[in-house]
């Protein structure tokens, strides 16, 4: 199989997301990219890596774990982006160097205790539903608060940011205020006085949407179509 499209793509979307930065005054080194392997196989991954791609982000703990062990010669970081279950925290916690799904007091320190347990350090970040769309998990504002105040207290899991998926429009353009929103939130926290390591990052944007993302202070952003084409699951 070709997989030498990845490359290409990784490169046009390195060039779209510095074009991004450059227009909003940002540094493009501030926002670091994932590439959301979810689906598809061991090879792209591969392909990916010997492209200098380091991130990756997997949605389902046991699709992820497979790979992990399939790729452990590779230098890179798996991040779940995936909601991530009560009862496969304690599998999971030591293999992702980072979890951007916590929503909730339980399973921040149902995550806290595993990784304390496992001798790890993992990032967190605090998934936010900005839309109160039902079909999406993701904690209020207010709860999300709460969570971020909360993570101060963690004994080995290491809060450092927010995530948010907004609902997806046919013009990314209509995604702009939810990005805004969440900037918006992480400013509301720091005016407390909360340290700031604990929201250095704003997981936000997909292939559709991603520049505009970077517009508005993405230091994350989460593709796979864009990288790995359309999914045929």
């Amino acid at each position: 199989m070709d997989l030498t499209y990845i490359a290409r793509n990784l490169a046009d979307v390195r060039a779209r997301i510095h074009k991004a930065a450059q227009d909003a005054g940002r540094a493009a080194a501030d926002v670091h990219l994932l590439a959301v392997s979810k689906t598809f196989g061991l090879d792209h991954v591969r392909a990916a890596a010997a492209a200098g791609q380091e991130d990756f982000g997997e949605n389902r703990v046991q699709e992820a774990l497979q790979k992990i062990e399939g790729s452990a010669e590779l230098k890179i970081r798996w991040h779940l982006i995936g909601t991530l279950q009560s009862n496969k925290v304690r599998k999971a916690v030591p293999r992702f160097s980072a979890i951007h799904s916590v929503d909730s007091l339980r399973l921040l320190d149902a995550i806290d205790a595993a990784a304390t347990d496992a001798g790890t350090a993992p990032e967190l970040l605090v998934q936010v539903d900005l839309a109160g769309e039902t079909t999406k998990h993701g904690a209020t504002e207010a709860e999300a608060m709460d969570i971020v105040r909360a993570a101060a207290r963690c004994q080995a899991a290491r809060c450092v940011g927010l995530m948010t998926i907004p609902p997806f429009f046919e013009h990314p353009e209509d995604a702009r205020p939810y990005f805004a929103r969440l900037g918006d939130l992480r400013a509301t926290l720091l005016k407390e006085g909360l340290d700031p390591a604990l929201l250095r990052e704003l997981s936000m944007g997909m292939s559709h949407d991603f520049e505009i993302a970077v517009q508005e202070g993405a230091t994350m952003v989460r593709l796979g179509t864009a990288i790995f084409g359309k999914r045929h699951v």
